[in-house]
């Protein structure tokens, strides 16, 4: 019972069932009331023929009486037999109650008790031949004929208390029907259609991001279940929103503090790469804007000393003091905090180590201090460790930059000291021979017109050196606009333009950085030696410079329309030709001298770069003959 008041199902489908119930057992009563009043209008039919059977045996006995006939007797006797078999006939008795105290069938009995003993008796006795007593015969016919019409009407009566009762059977089953229809009509508008109106409107709320709305179900039934579902559901609905709108609020500010990080980063990367080697200068601005950002600091940048194992701090935001191996004391990027901090693990506040690294190698420590109510989110370490990356290339490319610095300046170091051995060294070597040749001339006291050969020597030797001594000086003093070869032999081209008093045109075709320090130097002598040549003995009037790069071959070719030389195949070996011929083999390459056909003289070399950017030859293909 608890149960079908808890479920609208099962109340719905109790109406219908009681319904179902009601018409069903309408249906059977109807059908039962009316196979009862079966064989009632025949039963009233036999009855009221009776009554016309009662007057035929009279009339017949009276017409016996005044002319006793035997087919009078026979029709008597045909009569009497007729009034019995109607008084016992199965439409009459079937049409009786079964309840033998029913006035119905008590008239029936008394009928049957008139006819045996009032009327039969006479009937027997007329047919018999004895006399018939018309006054007792009349008073028997007025009873029985009386007895007949209270039976029929008794007859009636029950018919039609019969068809009262159908009448009234239906109209109290319908008005049951009614009643439960109008019950189960009830019960689904308050528990059915209210509540799903309720259910609806809850649902469109929250279509429409609306979880504040609830529905005021009560009850233990199926749709007040869902309704209290529901409202479970949409608060929590409600609260996963607003935190997911948290969350996403929190995201957009992380991502948009991301960017400005990123900003910074890139900025400070544009300073730390393009600021010179002052890492402090640069690094600092950065490294104090990302703690206003984050909400971090202080931070510390300590550099690892390959050398004796230890780490050397060189940077601190937010620090008291100038580090202790402060290189620029001149610089104030760990000093410009009015208040500075001093923070430790006790004071509330936790430290990350980040390693700055590149590859496998360790240059150092980035220590990044930050609140202890105020963990480092995941973003916020990401955004430190491409820091540590970043510092990390700074560092790296800050070191490479001191190497190559130093590099470059042993490598100009090597390359002035091998020019002078290379020039200036042997000639003066050669003068200390001739000395000393001439020391033991002198010693031995030989004529002054002997050691005048000596003299003539040292004189052309001292010339020479100071000669190669002021090339060099000229060639180091060389202002260039631009690194490379190429702005070297520009440069020489228009010193010896002023010189010659003509333009000495140019042509350079070759990648940059092609060329070793080494052999840019020993490419741009031997230009200068040629045009210096060209100068003092070619008494020209046009010259130019080619310099050019093909096949992994540098060709150098210094070209003149002066005089040209006296024998083609054996020019004249002076010292400046001598220098020339050593810078070529230096190289590796191959001298030429020779005379232009159209007049003058051309002076070339050709040699393949050492330099590692060059593509490997084949070394099963033989270097093509240079042929200038």
């Amino acid at each position: 019972m608890k149960l079908l008041q808890r479920s609208l199902v099962a109340r719905i489908s109790a109406s219908l069932l009681a319904i179902s119930a009601m018409a069903l057992i309408s249906i059977v009563v109807t059908m039962m009331v009316a196979n009862g009043s079966r064989g009632d209008a025949a039963a009233i039919n036999v009855a009221g023929s009776l009554r016309m059977n009662t007057y035929q045996i009279v009339a017949a006995l009276q017409r016996y009486q005044s002319e006793p006939a035997p087919w009078h007797r026979e029709r008597i006797q045909a009569l009497s037999e007729r009034f019995h078999e109607r008084l016992v006939s199965p439409r009459l008795t079937a049409a009786l109650p079964e309840a033998e105290d029913h006035p119905l069938r008590e008239q029936y009995r008394l009928l049957q008790t008139r006819w045996e003993e009032a009327l039969a008796p006479q009937v027997i006795r007329a047919i018999a031949g004895g006399g018939l007593e018309v006054e007792a015969l009349r008073q028997a016919l007025d009873v029985l004929v009386g007895d007949i019409d209270q039976m029929v009407t008794r007859l009636e009566q029950n018919s039609e208390a019969k068809i009262r009762l159908l009448s009234a059977l239906q109209i109290l089953f319908l008005l049951l029907t009614a009643v439960v229809v109008a019950i189960a009509l009830y019960d689904i508008r308050h528990n059915l259609v209210g509540p799903l109106h309720q259910l609806v409107v809850l649902a469109r709320e929250a279509g429409r991001r609306n979880f504040g709305h609830r529905t005021r179900l009560s009850g233990s039934d199926e749709l007040a279940l869902l309704g209290n579902t529901l409202n479970t559901m949409a608060a929590e609905l409600g609260e996963s929103y607003a935190e997911l709108e948290a969350r996403v609020s929190r995201k957009k500010q992380e991502l948009a503090r991301s960017n400005e990080a990123m900003q910074i980063l890139h900025d400070g990367s544009r300073e730390l790469y393009g600021g010179g080697n002052d890492l402090c200068a640069s690094a600092a601005p950065m490294l104090r804007r990302l703690e206003d950002l984050l909400g971090i600091g202080p931070i510390g940048l300590a550099l690892h000393d390959p050398f004796d194992q230890r780490e050397v701090s060189i940077l601190a935001t937010h620090s008291p003091s100038r580090p202790t191996y402060c290189r620029n004391h001149d610089c104030h990027a760990c000093l410009i905090d009015p208040q500075p901090l001093e923070l430790s693990e006790e004071e509330g506040s936790e430290c990350l180590m980040l390693p700055v690294s590149i590859g496998e190698t360790l240059l150092g420590t980035l220590e990044v201090w930050y609140p202890t109510a105020q963990p480092l989110s995941a973003s916020t370490r990401r955004l430190l460790f491409t820091l540590s990356d970043q510092l990390a290339t700074a560092v790296y490319l800050q070191r490479r930059i001191e190497e190559e610095q130093q590099v470059t300046l042993m490598n100009e170091r090597t390359i002035i000291a091998r020019e002078l051995h290379d020039s200036l060294a042997q000639s003066l070597s050669y003068l200390k021979m001739q000395v000393a040749r001439l020391e033991r001339m002198q010693a031995k006291e030989m004529p002054r017109e002997t050691q005048g050969p000596v003299f003539d020597e040292l004189r052309t030797g001292l010339d020479s050196a100071y000669r190669q001594l002021r090339e060099l000086l000229t060639t180091f003093r060389l202002r260039l606009d631009g690194p490379g070869l190429s702005s070297a032999l520009r440069q020489t081209t228009l010193e010896f333009s002023e010189r010659l008093g003509f333009t000495v045109e140019l042509y350079v075709d070759v990648p940059p950085h092609l060329l070793t320090p080494n052999e840019e130097i020993h490419v741009l002598q031997v230009v200068r030696e040629a045009l210096a040549n060209v100068h003092k003995h070619a008494r020209a009037h046009w010259a130019a410079v080619t310099v050019r790069f093909a096949e992994a071959r540098l060709e150098v070719m210094i070209e003149d329309d002066g005089i040209g030389l006296e024998k083609q195949d054996s020019p004249p070996m002076h010292y400046g030709l001598v220098i020339m011929r050593d810078r070529a083999d230096t190289l590796g390459g191959d001298f030429r001298v020779r005379n232009r056909d159209a007049g003058g003289t051309l002076v070339a070399i050709a040699f393949t770069p050492q330099t590692d950017r060059l593509i490997a030859q084949q070394p099963a293909e033989p270097p093509k003959a240079f042929n200038p």
